[in-house]
Parts: C-alpha cells; structure tokens; sequence
C-alpha cells in the first residue's frame, strides 16, 4: 500500500492568523452555532457581528479598528472558541495560503498516511437500508 508523506500543523495559539486581513467566510451553519452559543438570534449575530465580504458574495465577520477578528480577546483567546466559523477551525491543516508559515508559528509535523487502495467510499444509502 502506498503512504505518502503529509504536513501537519499543530497550533500554537499565538492569535496571528486572527490578526490578518481577510475575509473570515461565514456558512449559515457558522452563524446558526454562534447565535446559539451567544444565546442571541441569527438577526442579532448578522446585524452586530458582519459585513459583505470583500467579493459581495456572502456575509463576514467584522473586524476591529486594529483589523483582527471581532471575537479575539487578550491573551490570544477567541471567545467563541467552541463555536469558531469552520474557516477558523479548519486552518492551517484545512486550507492555507502560499507564505503562511512566516506568520504562523504552527509546529509542523510530518506524518506518514496509509492510503487504502481498495477502500470503499461510504454510501449513507446503505446504512439506511440496513436499519431498516
């Protein structure tokens, strides 16, 4: 079976990447999680907490005068950590950008990755029927 060889990037929380410019995409589910972890309305959430992205495509998170994110707090901590947009959480093992590594300090791992040649793809279809 063949392996290949994948960074991964543990975080450090040093707050960087919620200081640089930039779009902080929001899905409908992002803001449904915020609003309930806030205990506020998703109008509430939209209202006080984005803006148009930069494209005009779909809605942001604000920033603050100083250009980080809205929800970064001192000390480096997010206070809708356990609700943090999906952009958020999936950075820098699910997405990045070329360079972002002169910026974040994220320790690098290299890790080997089994790939099964012959796995099946998961199909909900099945799983129904056989709870049928």
């Amino acid at each position: 079976m063949p392996k290949t060889q994948s960074p991964v990037y543990i975080c450090t929380r040093c707050g960087n990447c919620c200081r640089w410019p930039g779009d902080v995409r929001l899905t409908d589910s992002d803001i449904e999680q915020i609003a309930d972890y806030l205990g506020m309305s998703r109008a509430e959430i939209i209202d006080r907490y984005t803006e148009l992205t930069s494209d005009r495509t779909g809605l942001t998170l604000t920033e603050k005068p100083d250009g980080s994110c809205i929800f970064l707090e001192d000390q480096n901590t997010c206070s809708i950590n356990d609700a943090k947009p999906l952009q958020c959480r999936r950075f820098p093992n699910g997405w990045n950008f070329e360079g972002f590594e002169d910026e974040c300090p994220a320790i690098k791992l290299n890790v080997r990755i089994k790939r099964l040649n012959k796995a099946k793809p998961f199909r909900w279809k099945s799983v129904y029927q056989s709870s049928r």
